[in-house]
């Protein structure tokens, strides 16, 4: 047999991608524990700890209004099924903590959805799972952003179209509307 042939099977090891932003990122450097674009390899019983305590958190964020622990996550097979998941718990006593529309107070944990924004304070984080097969760990991939994940949709006002389907950019100056008869040209 060849080597190719006696290579253990190769496995997709499932990972979680969270893009991180805070308005004062540029001034207060909240993140520079944190190891971006790097994959981080998290053993499957391991507890993700977000937070300030590096003595608890695995994710440091060097700023005094986040929790000791802000947030943990919790990597999870689900019962009779293969497919794993990762359960958030909110682990500040001060802080509610918002996953897409779900606020989470103190010790509240729910499901991550696959794809979702995670918000405390001024912290914005986007958070992305892809589904993989291993059991003995999972990877995080960290990113830093400079523009607001959440941001807020403003539609511009929209100017009715005439029936003749023309728009004009200037408004009407003192005209005042004419009707007209289908039939009329």
């Amino acid at each position: 047999m060849t080597s190719f042939e006696e290579a253990e099977t190769e496995e997709t090891v499932t990972c979680l991608r969270m893009t991180f932003y805070h308005p004062c990122q540029g001034d207060k450097m909240m993140f520079r524990c944190l190891n971006f674009c790097k994959k981080e390899k998290v053993g499957a019983g391991e507890v993700a700890a977000f937070g300030r305590d590096s003595n608890l958190c695995r994710y440091l964020l060097l700023d005094t209004r986040v929790s000791r622990v802000q947030f943990a996550l919790q990597f999870y097979r689900r019962l009779n099924s293969s497919q794993f998941a990762f359960e958030i718990k909110n682990m500040s006593k001060k802080t509610k903590l918002m996953v897409d529309q779900t606020e989470l107070g103190y010790l509240n944990k729910i499901d991550l959805p696959c794809k979702c924004t995670i918000c405390f304070g001024d912290y914005q984080i986007l958070a992305e799972v892809k589904e993989g097969e291993s059991l003995d760990y999972f990877e995080t991939y960290l990113h830093l952003t400079e523009a607001p994940i959440l941001v807020e949709r403003c539609l511009p006002l929209l100017q009715p179209v005439p029936e003749t389907g023309i728009a004009s950019s200037f408004p009407s100056q003192g005209k005042s509307p004419i009707e007209i008869d289908e039939n009329e040209s």
